[in-house]
């Protein structure tokens, strides 16, 4: 009875880890699938042209209005349909700071786009362990072992070497404009958002009413800041005289929307650890798909930064993996 019964339990461990494979790999291709189309499109949308006078599109902060409104939605939805639409402890606070911050670092991303291409974009976003370390520290009082200090280093050297722009005959060398300052205030943003989403963790914030509630407080700010600019009514008249990018902008906000919804579900049923990983890959084939569809050319130099950082992260992956299993029952 006792071979019975160890035979059975390990079929059924079996059986439970292939349907933990299974979802893994569905939330894998979810991520890449959706933000790899999010990501085509924001290129096309921030860098494209429209008309016979190839007006540019400029107005990225009712690009993210629509963005969290679809995201905000989708969210909502999800929790009708499974009955956890009910509020939780998360202070109100913590709730607009972390939508304050997430809406920042979105707008200043988006914007940087008219200045960087979508591949520098990418690859300078992926520092974001940086400020997320160094605020986890000075803000939250957290300690990493040496293992992730070197870690960042090393994705520092990958992406310098990626965004160093060699000098041309007036002499300059390393050009810092305004796309990579846009993209350093993202990150800095990004370091702040993950701050309070941790300490929302503490109040135990369900996955989907944390994405609604920061949607929906991303969006009382950014309407706040399209009224007092008038960015609204620019945008809405582009929008009818180019009918065109609406499709775009429905799409993109949709792909955003089940990229955050795999995300949110990696992250709670995997970690953020793997969430990290399937990041990663994804925005590695991003820039090759960017590459490949815009003519965004990278010299060698450029490739030799790409391949730095996506060979740190792995091996970042794998030795926090080992390293963190002991202590994962004190993750709150």
């Amino acid at each position: 009875a006792v071979v019975i019964n160890a035979e059975y339990g390990t079929a059924q461990i079996r059986i439970m880890q292939l349907g933990h494979n299974a979802k893994l790999g569905a939330c894998f291709l979810g991520i890449f699938g959706c933000y790899f189309y999010y990501g085509i499109v924001q290129e096309k949308i921030m860098r494209g042209t429209y008309g016979p006078d190839k007006e540019r599109y400029l107005y990225s902060m009712f690009l993210v209005w629509c963005q969290c409104i679809i995201n905000a939605i989708f969210a909502k939805g999800i929790l009708m349909v499974t009955g956890g639409s009910k509020g939780d402890n998360t202070p109100a606070y913590l709730t607009f700071i972390c939508g304050v911050t997430y809406v920042g670092a979105m707008l200043a991303s988006n914007s940087s786009l008219k200045w960087v291409s979508y591949p520098t974009q990418v690859l300078g976003k992926t520092c974001k362990p940086i400020p997320v370390m160094l605020l986890g520290v000075f803000l939250a009082g957290k300690r990493y072992n040496i293992v992730k200090y070197i870690s960042v280093v090393l994705i520092t050297i990958g992406v310098a070497l990626f965004i160093f722009k060699d000098g041309k005959s007036d002499g300059a060398g390393f050009a810092f404009g305004a796309g990579e300052i846009l993209l350093l205030a993202s990150l800095t943003l990004d370091g702040l958002t993950g701050v309070a989403q941790e300490k929302m963790r503490t109040y135990g914030t369900k996955a989907h009413y944390m994405m609604m509630s920061m949607n929906l407080a991303a969006l009382t700010v950014v309407t706040f800041g399209l009224l007092i600019t008038g960015e609204i009514w620019q945008a809405i008249n582009f929008c009818l005289k180019y009918p065109a990018i609406v499709p775009e902008m429905i799409t993109f906000g949709i792909a955003s929307a089940l990229g955050q919804n795999f995300i949110f579900i990696t992250v709670s049923e995997f970690g953020p650890l793997m969430c990290s990983i399937m990041t990663t890959t994804r925005k590695f084939f991003t820039i090759l798909g960017s590459v490949v569809l815009f003519g965004n050319t990278l010299i060698m130099r450029q490739w030799i930064g790409t391949l730095v950082y996506s060979r740190d992260w792995y091996w970042t992956a794998c030795t926090a993996k080992q390293s963190s299993r002991p202590q994962r029952s004190e993750d709150p």
